[in-house]
């Protein structure tokens, strides 16, 4: 082989050589960019998404919204007082109204009216005395007649509940007995950890177990629309601004004293203990 082609064919190597480093480089920097393109928008979305769950949280919740509007307080049928928030039902001749003061989603509650509940019913039906319902929400963490009110931070379901009662009282004062009936009942009552009164669904599934609201159409759009949300906000705010000196439920009281069982402290759990009771306050 002459040198002369062993030359040219180093020079057509190198050549090669080279013209395959360039196409490589340009392979590179077009990968290059390609990667910082998408690790740009990566970056951009990362942004973006970070900007909307700020912003979301930011945002005010649905009840915290109806808290501050005031004008949105819609007063359910049957109610009297500021905001609609004194609900008396009985007979115009009982002479004795029995204030009672419940949580929705209390168990404690579900307890008393399990036991007690037929018997309040029966005596309201015989005219021995009206009762005077105060709703609280406090199990939803809900705190509001306090200098800086707070909208729950365990839930909605006592508030929903509420609303949902508001409904049944819109119909009629034996829909609101029922209803309050049926969301305390045994079958139907949730665990106190278990927050299912935040869906409307299944609210209105307990009311089609109450002949008045069963398939009633007006009832289950205040539902879903939250027509007595504000209220519901307003009547837990009565609880908590109450002047019996009452922090829990299930609480009665009548002629501003508190009715106990036999341990003189908590709400007469046994028809018994309620039955003795209440002879003694009527007839104070």
């Amino acid at each position: 082989m002459s040198k002369r082609n062993s030359q040219a064919n180093k020079s057509a190597a190198r050549e090669r050589l080279r013209a395959e480093r360039e196409r490589q480089a340009k392979k590179d920097k077009a990968r290059r960019q390609v990667v910082v393109g998408v690790s740009v928008v990566a970056g951009l979305a990362v942004v973006a998404g970070i900007s909307y769950v700020v912003m979301e949280m930011n945002k005010p919740s649905h009840w915290q919204s109806v808290k501050d509007d005031k004008a949105k307080v819609v007063t359910p049928k049957n109610t009297s007082g500021e905001n609609g928030t004194t609900v008396v039902i009985g007979k115009d001749t009982a002479k004795k109204t029995l204030k009672l003061y419940e949580d929705s989603r209390c168990p404690i509650c579900a307890s008393f009216e399990q036991t007690v509940g037929s018997t309040i019913a029966k005596d309201v039906a015989d005219g021995k005395y009206k009762i005077q319902y105060v709703g609280a929400s406090f199990i939803d963490g809900d705190n509001l007649g306090a200098d800086k009110p707070s909208i729950g931070n365990r839930g909605e379901g006592s508030k929903n509940a509420l609303s949902a009662l508001g409904a049944a009282l819109n119909v009629s004062p034996d829909a609101f007995l029922d209803y309050k009936s049926a969301l305390y009942s045994a079958k139907f009552h949730p665990d106190e950890a278990d927050d299912k009164f935040k869906d409307d669904s299944y609210l209105i599934k307990v009311a089609d177990s109450v002949k008045e609201l069963k398939g009633n159409k007006e009832f289950q759009k205040a539902v879903e629309d939250g027509t007595y949300d504000a209220w519901a906000l307003q009547m837990s705010k009565s609880f908590d601004d109450n002047k019996d000196d009452v922090t829990g439920t299930p609480t009665l009281v009548m002629d501003g004293k508190k009715i106990t069982g036999g341990d003189g402290k908590n709400a007469p759990m046994t028809v018994d203990e309620f039955n003795t009771a209440m002879t003694t306050a009527l007839k104070s």
